[in-house]
């Protein structure tokens, strides 16, 4: 067979009762549950496990929910003997590579998300900031509409998630007006998201700023396995460039096509989605059709990547 990558999904990928299956039937996930639980001082576990919409859709929650619910999965993988030869997260999705890679602490990791959240939702007041996805248009026209709609204010490709899907953030107005045009420019689809700021941004600098001091405060080991950053779409492979590319990465943009055409370029063609839900999954199809993707989010999504990981290892054998 040929190379796998482990891809960890960022926000909007949460759900109520996300991880709940997998914590109570393993004891190594339960064990992540526990110790997030411990290193936060509040019960994420139960907001993982019964949490409102509400409560999911608060950035601060959302962040080190989805990051504990991820961990809890790479786990149990490991445990049945699944690895990765390169892993790589979708935005807040980078801490849990990095935690699977060995270059962050789980502890660490998930306190650092929990600030990054709460000082993005901090940076811009309620209702200034948005986020919309724009689907059936290149990334340049895009972009050219997002300049046409910025008219002074801020306006900008956020996620350059493949041929087909860009996410755009910046001024709630702007984002408005990038819709429309996007409209007029045969867009399939332009919709505002349900985010509580607008990530990936310039105005998301406030948040940068505080959470670079928690990072530089924070160790980083060199990655036993390459880590595919959200900045650059290329490998690192020293914990100090992990650093750099998460402190760069509250504003600038998630490469993400480029990173998977990367690891496509490296051999990879089985991708596992580790993690809440199947945003990145959606994403590969777009992406290309011809390689595997799996998820692993609850036992029977466990049990069928590992039947496949088995069979074709016997196959390769």
């Amino acid at each position: 067979m040929g190379k796998v990558a482990f891809i960890f999904p960022g926000q909007a990928s949460q759900y109520s009762g996300m991880g709940r299956e997998l914590a109570e039937k393993y004891s190594a996930a339960r064990a992540i549950f526990d110790e997030a639980d411990k290193a936060l001082g509040f019960p994420i576990s139960k907001i993982c496990f019964e949490g409102t919409e509400e409560e999911l859709k608060s950035t601060a929650l959302t962040q080190p929910a989805i990051l504990t619910v991820s961990v809890a999965a790479m786990w149990v993988l490991s445990e049945k003997r699944i690895g990765a030869d390169f892993v790589a997260g979708h935005s807040l999705g980078e801490y849990s590579a990095l935690v699977a890679a060995g270059s962050l602490k789980f502890a660490d990791a998930v306190r650092l998300v929990h600030k990054r959240g709460t000082y993005m939702q901090e940076a811009v007041p309620a209702g200034q900031g948005a986020m919309a996805a724009i689907l059936g248009l290149s990334p340049a026209v895009v972009a050219d509409a997002c300049k046409r709609a910025a008219e002074g204010g801020v306006c900008t490709a956020a996620n350059l998630n493949s041929p087909d899907q860009t996410v755009i953030s910046g001024d709630a107005a702007a984002v408005k007006r990038a819709i429309e045009i996007a409209s007029q420019s045969g867009a399939k689809r332009a919709v505002l998201l349900p985010v509580s700021a607008p990530f990936h941004s310039s105005l998301m600098m406030p948040a940068q700023e505080r959470l670079e001091k928690d990072l530089r405060a924070t160790t980083f080991a060199d990655p036993h396995v390459p880590v595919v950053t959200n900045v650059d779409a290329d490998t690192i492979k020293k914990g100090d460039e992990a650093r750099e590319a998460l402190i760069r990465q509250v504003t600038m943009p998630v490469r993400w096509e480029e990173s998977m055409r990367m690891l496509l370029d490296e051999g990879v063609n089985t991708f596992i989605e580790v993690g809440p839900g199947r945003v990145l999954t959606g994403i590969m199809r777009q992406i290309e059709r011809s390689v595997t993707t799996l998820n692993v989010e609850d036992e029977k999504s466990l049990q069928a990547t590992v039947d496949r990981i088995t069979a074709a290892k016997s196959d390769a054998a």
